[in-house]
């Protein structure tokens, strides 16, 4: 369960496990879009979550720390519901993946920021001390970073102007 919980050993990566989390996302995330577009990308998310959870929650029962940094499945699932938007765009636009690289960025940064800075619903997750508010607080900053990735796509095409 430490294979997963920490991404193949991403997680033991130093300094910023949660960071070394969300960059390795990105790259599989390429790769299941392109393997199988956005529909893949969110079975692959769900799958990812429920696999984390369970991993999560046998590595909390075992020690003390109810979020050891090193587990790290839950900011991948989070980046990569933070990459919906630029997934489905995509698609949608019918245009390379890589074409949408400010999304990419976007969508990574916003992710880290709300990751870290735990406004509102996501810290009321991660406050939980539960295996299920570990992975719930990235799933919810993932959410906010694909809200807030939307709004910067209609800004920049003149949407929203």
């Amino acid at each position: 369960m430490k294979l997963v919980a920490s991404f193949f050993g991403v997680g033991y990566l130093r300094p910023a496990p949660g960071t070394w989390g969300s960059l390795a996302a990105l790259p599989v995330g390429y790769g299941i879009l392109l393997a199988g577009g956005f529909w893949l990308l969110l079975a692959a998310s769900v799958l990812a979550f429920a696999i984390g959870l369970a991993a999560t929650q046998r590595v909390i029962a075992t020690g003390d720390d109810h979020d050891p940094s090193w587990v790290v499945i839950d900011e991948v699932v989070g980046q990569w519901i933070a990459l919906f938007p630029v997934g489905y765009g995509a698609a949608m636009m019918g245009v390379d993946l890589w074409r949408l690289y400010p999304g990419w960025i976007a969508a990574f940064v916003l992710f880290r920021l709300f990751d870290i800075w735990k406004p509102w619903l996501v810290g009321k997750a991660d406050r939980m001390g539960s295996a299920l508010g570990v992975m719930l607080d990235d799933v919810i900053a993932g959410v906010f970073a694909a809200i807030v990735t939307i709004v910067l796509a209609a800004l920049a095409h003149g949407v929203l102007m």
